[in-house]
């Protein structure tokens, strides 16, 4: 087990600061671009995998990191850059990571270098678990799987939504219900390879933040995949919903579901992605003040404006520590007894949008306008409190852990 540390050694250091270069150089210059266009940067993406940052290699890289830190580590560098571009760039992590967190070593090695394609032909991949009327509850998802034992396929029909890469991707990572009587319990993840006839991409979000990410439905019309693909293995399967009904007939304790499964594994980078983008507005609103004059000097000289800037740096320190603590316990194996992965990303998420906040005040009306980017980095920001469990769902885990009760 890797010690505790708040200082990252020297090959992180450098990862860091390769990181933060191509997010100054490459991602920055493009931000404002992409962000009008509202579409994916494939260039963007491609010059990220020509230098390995776009890759599979270097995401296990950061995810088996012993100290638990390469991957919010990273994540702040690529946001800090430019969130909408920066999301384009790791969203297909989220479904590597729900192969990860549900998959085989032999789908592991399939499925995941699939989803990234290589720098000459980049790929993207989708996690597709929220629905039209299934987002903080789960337990309500439509989208089911059957399973046909003559042919040894599942058969997927339904409409997923909010999917980032959704329709677009290579590989699509789909959450589905294999038995309705279990609730979330009775859900299961499955690969659909390239293209698999029956799935096809509904309405793309026009959105207010994020905008160079895609995000839109994904259909499953008779959605027909081999019995391969369902992630963990028929057997697996069977014995997890063997034991839900066993303890949901003695109203035994909780059974993670699939979706869930890959949530808690991603919630800390969240938090990490939201201390990038808090820590990019923080820093152009300190050198404004730094520089902008009124009355005769600058603005920093006045308490109202240098105690923001205090509260600001604060928070963000306060939030990366969290994201810290929470991404060492999940790597060492430790359990979040107090839902410290929880508290990461609403702790981060919150000081995200408030410290955007403060900083488009302290521009004043520049902040408002585009045409400095704490106008879309508050925009960004309000993703955070929404997207892989709002901040509500987030106290609701806390409190539920804390208390051990039921709490709605």
């Amino acid at each position: 087990m890797a010690e505790f540390t708040m200082e990252l050694n020297d090959e992180q250091k450098e990862v860091r600061d390769w990181l933060h270069g191509f997010a100054a150089d490459v991602i920055r210059p493009a931000a404002a671009e992409w962000d009008e266009r509202e579409e994916t940067p494939w260039p963007v993406i491609q010059e990220a995998a020509k230098v390995g940052i776009y890759s599979l290699d270097f995401y296990a890289q950061q995810y088996f990191d012993p100290t638990g830190l390469g991957i919010p580590m990273a994540m702040e560098e690529l946001f800090w850059g430019d969130a909408g571009i920066a999301l384009s760039i790791v969203g297909t992590g989220l479904a590597a990571v729900g192969v990860l967190a549900n998959g085989t070593e032999e789908q592991i090695g399939t499925w995941i270098p699939q989803m990234y394609g290589d720098a000459n032909d980049v790929k993207v991949a989708a996690f597709c678990s929220s629905e039209p009327d299934a987002g903080s509850d789960v337990a309500s998802m439509r989208t089911r799987a059957v399973y046909d034992e003559a042919k040894d396929e599942w058969v997927i029909n339904g409409t997923k939504t909010w999917a980032t890469n959704g329709g677009i991707a290579n590989v699509h990572v789909v959450v589905a219900v294999v038995d309705p009587e279990l609730g979330s319990k009775g859900h299961a993840s499955f690969i659909i390879p390239p293209n698999t006839p029956g799935l096809s991409q509904g309405q793309k979000f026009k959105k207010h933040g994020i905008r160079a990410s895609h995000t839109a439905e994904v259909i499953l019309d008779n959605v027909r995949v081999p019995g391969s693909c369902l992630l963990g293995g028929k057997d697996k399967l069977d014995e997890r919903l063997a034991r839900a009904r066993e303890k949901a007939r003695k109203g035994g304790e909780r059974v993670k579901n699939a979706a869930m499964a890959t949530f808690e594994a991603s919630r800390p980078a969240v938090g990490a992605m939201a201390v990038g983008t808090a820590r990019a507005a923080y820093e152009v609103a300190l050198e404004y003040a730094q520089t902008r004059e009124q009355f005769g000097r600058p603005i920093i000289d006045n308490q109202g404006v240098a105690f923001q800037l205090a509260d600001m740096r604060t928070q963000i320190d306060a939030a990366r520590l969290l994201v810290w603590r929470a991404s060492w316990m999940a790597i060492n194996g430790k359990p979040f007894t107090a839902a410290e992965g929880s508290m990461s990303k609403l702790f981060a998420s919150e000081t995200a949008k408030k410290v955007t906040a403060q900083a488009i005040q302290i521009l004043g009306g520049n902040g408002y306008t585009r045409e400095y980017p704490v106008e879309r980095m508050h925009r960004d920001a309000a993703i955070y409190t929404i997207f892989e469990g709002t901040s509500e769902i987030q106290r609701l885990v806390i409190a539920r852990t804390l208390s051990g009760m039921p709490i709605r």
